[in-house]
């Protein structure tokens, strides 16, 4: 297999547009890939142009009564239902095909991998993971980690560990595939008594065959960098190792950022930095170096989105840009022309010491009772000891 990284993108991919108000705003992709460019992290890079998921691909996750209501939605307008035509979810023309491209666009990703001539690829674009199979929600019409998921099983993969770090639940995904063997999802998130959509228990383990299979984390408020890091490793590597993956599908939204203004977790762009890192070596050691990446929240569109992912960029490209590295200043005039009075970034870096204390079997710090119940909710379903730090 390849060593290279392939990232997809093309201009089109900013279509996804619903609208000038709406937090989820493709202007923070638009800043990601020209601060990355700026950095010089995709020199030499020649992005894949994506392509629209079709019928076939899309009804693998989503039933043909949906994928026919998102089509319509544009003439009908909100009276056509299925989450359409709400304040999260407002209808847009050209909705289908810019959702069908969004997809089309984690499935290229998926292509490189499977097909062998990559084996890492990035969609920033995608990672929209609450979309459900008959309607639209949080943002998301047309869910693309599930699509590309289903297309790599339909594929020849066999196994494949989804994990979630968005500061909500990955309830879409989750749903997906709850009973299907073949997939473990895992997410990362703040508690679902404090924020939407309000599941993520760690009673939530999956159905039938695939008992254990679904896995939460569930944060609290407040949960800064070495918290949140403490909770990643005292309980993905060892499912990880159980469950030995052919493909990390990680959707990497960067709203657990203290700045977001839709949650309330509390790490900083250094955290996410060594999230990245760390989600690397998972792929590397889990899952035969094969990792798939997408995009997914993060609604401070000016400071942090930008530098979060163009981190991500450089972890998945192999080309770590400096902590400390300035933010240049030709991006700086131009989201300047774009980010009204918002005070931007002048470093790539927070000021903040990611590292932290792992997990020792006992309950310190508020991020471990969280850590406590996943693992005794899913670790005996793999054979492991809840209580032991060693597994």
């Amino acid at each position: 297999m390849s060593n290279e990284c392939a990232v997809v993108w093309d201009d089109s991919l900013l279509s996804y547009d619903l609208g000038g108000d709406h937090p989820l705003h493709p202007v923070r992709l638009d800043l990601t890939m020209r601060l990355a460019r700026s950095l010089g992290v995709l020199d030499g890079v020649r992005p894949l142009v994506p392509r629209q998921a079709d019928e076939i691909e899309l009804e693998r996750s989503h039933t043909p009564g949906y994928l026919a209501a998102v089509r319509a939605a544009p003439s009908e307008g909100p009276d056509v239902g299925h989450g359409l035509g709400t304040a999260d979810n407002p209808v847009f023309e050209g909705m289908h095909e810019a959702s069908a491209l969004v997809a089309g666009a984690s499935i290229t990703a998926a292509e490189q991998i499977v097909s062998g001539r990559a084996n890492r690829a990035v969609n920033l674009a995608g990672g929209l993971h609450h979309a459900m199979a008959d309607s639209a929600a949080g943002f998301c019409v047309y869910n693309d980690c599930a699509v590309a998921i289903a297309w790599m099983l339909s594929n020849g993969v066999e196994r494949i560990a989804y994990l979630d770090i968005d500061v909500h639940h990955g309830d879409g995904v989750q749903a997906a595939f709850r009973d299907d063997p073949r997939v473990m999802t895992i997410s990362l998130h703040q508690h679902p008594h404090t924020l939407w959509p309000g599941t993520g228990f760690p009673t939530e383990v999956g159905d039938g065959a695939a008992k254990g299979e679904s896995v939460n984390v569930a944060l609290p408020p407040g949960t800064d960098d070495a918290g949140w890091a403490r909770a990643l490793h005292a309980v993905v590597p060892s499912l990880l190792n159980a469950f030995a993956p052919q493909v990390l599908v990680t959707q990497c939204g960067a709203d657990p950022h203290r700045e977001d203004p839709l949650a309330d977790l509390s790490l900083s762009v250094d955290g996410q930095r060594a999230a990245y890192r760390a989600l690397r070596d998972f792929a590397d050691r889990y899952a035969g170096g094969r990792w798939l990446i997408l995009g997914g929240g993060g609604y401070a569109l000016y400071r942090v989105v930008p530098r979060a992912w163009t981190h991500l960029l450089a972890t998945a490209l192999d080309r770590d840009v400096p902590a400390h590295r300035n933010v240049p200043a030709d991006w700086i005039a131009h989201a300047a022309t774009v980010a009204g009075n918002v005070p931007l970034p002048t470093s790539m870096t927070d000021w903040h010491d990611p590292g932290f204390t792992p997990w020792d079997g006992t309950v310190e710090c508020s991020a471990d009772a969280a850590v406590r119940d996943t693992r005794h909710a899913v670790f005996p379903l793999h054979g492991l000891d809840p209580v032991d730090s060693r597994d």
